[in-house]
């Protein structure tokens, strides 16, 4: 009697190891389709280890279909070669990167590539994006973090921070890409952004006050104090004017993008541009192995700058200016293979 006691307790304590052991495996499954609802990355987007770096998948692309891309950036690398090339030989000088030419190019140490980001050029997107990539689980979907978090310098890395031998490296083994946009598209965009909204105050203050001394006669106390109602044809004559850019480089807003990413001392291997965004964006993403989980956020926005409205804002631009300009920005229009508009009035 005394033994099938025992044998009773012992087959009790036995069905209660069995009872936890199973309640806490459905716990731990339960917890990880949490985290994978939260996080479809799971643990795997920190980690290339093992796969194709998006610079293999590039130049050999190991899906047929997706080798007509592969053909479309080859020739868009092609362009900016050429010009490069002739602009070296018309040009004497032969400059050397610094440091800070190197502050706009953001690195991705998981998924080995580096983005140089161009202002109104779906920047603030691309940022989101890239801190979904470096965050190592910390983000998950790009459109939940704020564009002023996206902006804030600390959240991601970039190759100006890097000794010279990891600088070296990076660029000859990570993938490089930029996106462009129409040049005087992205200038109407970044005028309306930074003097037509009341809250860029601090645009107002620095550029706009400077703008209204230099190109406004009579202009008001009120207009030289606040520098909030800029007009766009002060705005050009700004930027066309030699001293501007003998006093200071220009903001990074309306900088070319000759100037911001260098492209002619940096060997980008692929070239987005902003009228084919999500097409091309997308295609960064399958390089990166991450096309699966991760899609370039988009959304219809009525505020947008259009060709058709960057044409209205050139109407009340003299020939002269808008030739003046137009050199401004040429190796952009050039390198990036756009053509010259067909609204100036160039005579």
């Amino acid at each position: 009697m005394k033994q099938a006691l025992l044998e009773v307790m012992r087959m009790n304590r036995i069905c209660r190891m069995v009872l936890v052991t199973c309640l806490g495996s459905f716990v731990l499954v339960i917890f990880y389709f949490q985290i994978m609802h939260r996080n479809p990355f799971g643990m795997g987007i920190c980690c290339r280890k093992g796969s194709r770096s998006p610079l293999q998948e590039l130049y050999n692309p190991t899906q047929l279909d997706l080798s007509s891309n592969a053909i479309l950036h080859q020739m868009r690398r092609d362009q900016v070669t050429d010009l490069c090339r002739a602009n070296s030989v018309m040009s004497r000088k032969r400059r050397v990167l610094t440091p800070n030419d190197l502050k706009h190019l953001v690195v991705d140490e998981d998924h080995e590539m580096i983005y140089c980001y161009v202002p109104k050029v779906a920047c603030t997107n691309w940022k989101r994006v890239m801190m979904v990539l470096t965050g190592r689980g910390k983000y998950s979907d790009p459109m939940e973090i704020p564009a002023n978090v996206a902006h804030v310098s600390s959240n991601l890395k970039t190759l100006n921070q890097y000794s010279i031998p990891e600088i070296n490296h990076r660029l000859k083994n990570y993938m490089k890409f930029l996106f462009v946009r129409e040049p005087f598209e992205r200038l109407v965009s970044a005028y309306r952004n930074k003097f037509t909204q009341k809250y860029n105050t601090s645009f107002h203050k620095r550029y706009g006050t400077k703008i209204v001394r230099r190109q406004r006669k009579n202009a008001t106390q009120e207009a030289l104090h606040n520098g909030n109602d800029v007009k766009f044809e002060e705005f050009v004559a700004y930027l066309i004017d030699p001293h501007t850019q003998k006093e200071e480089p220009f903001n990074e807003h309306w900088q070319t993008v000759f100037s911001l990413c260098h492209p002619c001392h940096i060997h980008y291997d692929l070239i987005g541009k902003y009228e084919t965004l999500e097409e091309d964006s997308n295609y960064v993403l399958h390089l990166a192995g991450v096309g699966d989980y991760l899609k370039f956020p988009t959304f219809a926005k009525s505020t947008r700058t259009t060709d058709e409205m960057t044409a209205e804002f050139f109407q009340n631009i003299s020939s002269e200016h808008q030739m003046q300009l137009y050199e401004v920005y040429k190796l952009d229009y050039l390198m990036f293979n756009y053509s010259m508009p067909s609204y100036l009035k160039l005579e």
